[in-house]
């Protein structure tokens, strides 16, 4: 999607936003996105929807910046987590519902791992302006996600398959019913989480820091965080543009791969479609199916792969994957420092600390790392990794080749005894 900005009322500079600070008795100065209305203006602002999205944090993190070889002050932690249904969704999920109304839909329907669907629910049951359609894979989507999706009302439909398969039918069911499809195909879905970056921004006084590192699954945010710099940077507003990290889960490393190993580019919009062709029938010819902890980023077809492959020419980015170990880790240092945040949100921290150890990142650079949902999205996964039950950890993460919990909390089993609590106590505080 592009803007005439000419034909556009454009802001002196990011710092006019300050403005609506002291006017948040308004639903629109409020809310994360529509404050920035002007910078994504695709429907009048009395059309648009909120719930209260984007009143989100941006902290220092020290302890996680020592743990990743950054040097202090210097680690960001952007936790969307925050939002009204815990993940970074509800950025742009208020800007396709906020089209959706506008166009007078009466359903909306998404394929899922989980947080889309939460999010879409939520809107729906929230404003009861449109009904949820939900497809989800079998046995593809964690607990805590399905809790809120079934308890917000939305018409849920489990298929046979991962999420690549519920995509496919969730596109063309909507194209036979007429129902408007919110995943981040949608471009109004990009369009609100542009404003994850802006933000950053305001969070950082508007100075541009020097990386931004996102998980990848889908490739929304990155191509919505791309698009939002280079408008930006067209519009006078930023003097440059921070690098773009994207970091796969190496159970679901498609977008790694293509560039990594394949050597996939934007190449000025010319992309090869036949590389990409040739990587999908080789993998289904293989049988390779994502797998991995961070189920939101277990995907095999990122729908945005074009867009992001833009993000990482206009960021001058770089591709990296991580372990589920390797997120695991960083998952509980980020927690240990008060913010928990789901599996995936943890590969930004793993990633960082890769490309820190390769000498990508230096120590002295300012990273923002995204952290895309809250930690009780996926609470099986954090029980698992610091329980003393060895037989829910190879349950849980011994499939996925998770071999230890490196910085586990465990509890300290003691008997029903007074004295014997006392001890434990004492030893251990």
């Amino acid at each position: 999607m592009a803007y005439d900005w000419d034909r556009l009322s454009v802001p002196p500079s990011l710092r006019w936003f300050e403005q609506k600070w002291s006017r948040r008795s308004d639903p629109y100065c409020l809310s994360g996105v529509w404050r920035f209305h002007e910078l994504l203006p695709f429907v009048p602002v009395e059309a648009c929807v909120t719930v209260g999205e984007g009143q989100t944090l941006l902290q220092a993190a020290d302890a996680v910046a020592k743990y990743a070889g950054l040097s202090a002050g210097r680690l960001f932690l952007q936790y969307e987590g925050m939002n009204p249904s815990g993940s970074f969704k509800d950025n742009g999920m208020s800007a396709a519902f906020s089209h959706a109304r506008f166009v007078g839909a009466s359903r909306a329907a998404c394929a899922s791992t989980g947080n889309t669907s939460a999010s879409l629910a939520l809107y729906c049951s929230v404003t009861k302006l449109m009904r949820a359609v939900i497809f989800v894979g079998s046995g593809k989507i964690a607990y805590g996600k399905l809790s809120q999706a079934l308890d917000y009302g939305a018409l849920t439909v489990q298929i046979t398959g991962d999420f690549d398969d519920a995509m496919a039918r969730v596109k063309e069911v909507s194209k036979q019913l007429g129902i408007y499809l919110v995943n981040s195909v949608n471009p109004f879905r990009l369009e609100g989480q542009k404003t994850i970056m802006f933000r950053v921004l305001e969070s950082l006084r508007w100075e541009v820091p020097d990386w931004i590192v996102v998980p990848g699954g889908n490739l929304g945010n990155s191509s919505a965080f791309g698009k939002a710099f280079m408008e930006l940077k067209q519009l006078g507003l930023i003097d440059r543009i921070p690098r773009l990290a994207i970091v796969n889960a190496a159970g679901a490393n498609t977008l790694n791969r293509l560039v990594g190993t394949s050597g996939l580019r934007w190449n000025g919009g010319r992309t090869d479609p036949h590389l990409v062709k040739k990587f999908y029938e080789e993998m289904d010819a293989e049988g390779r199916r994502a797998a991995t902890i961070a189920s939101a980023i277990e995907i095999n077809r990122p729908v945005n792969l074009e867009k992001c492959l833009r993000a990482l020419d206009v960021c001058d980015g770089v591709v990296r994957e991580a372990t589920d170990q390797e997120i695991l880790d960083a998952k509980a240092q980020v927690g240990a420092g008060g913010i928990g945040c789901e599996p995936a949100s943890a590969a930004s921290v793993a990633g960082t600390k890769r490309l820190v150890d390769e000498g990508v990142i230096g120590r002295d650079q300012r990273v923002v790392c995204i952290l895309t949902g809250h930690q009780l999205k996926d609470p099986t996964a954090t029980v698992a990794y610091h329980t003393t039950d060895q037989q829910l950890f190879n349950d849980v993460l011994g499939k996925r080749g998770v071999r230890r919990a490196a910085f586990a909390n465990r509890a300290v089993v003691v008997p029903n005894d007074l004295g014997e609590i006392v001890k434990a106590i004492e030893l251990y505080s």
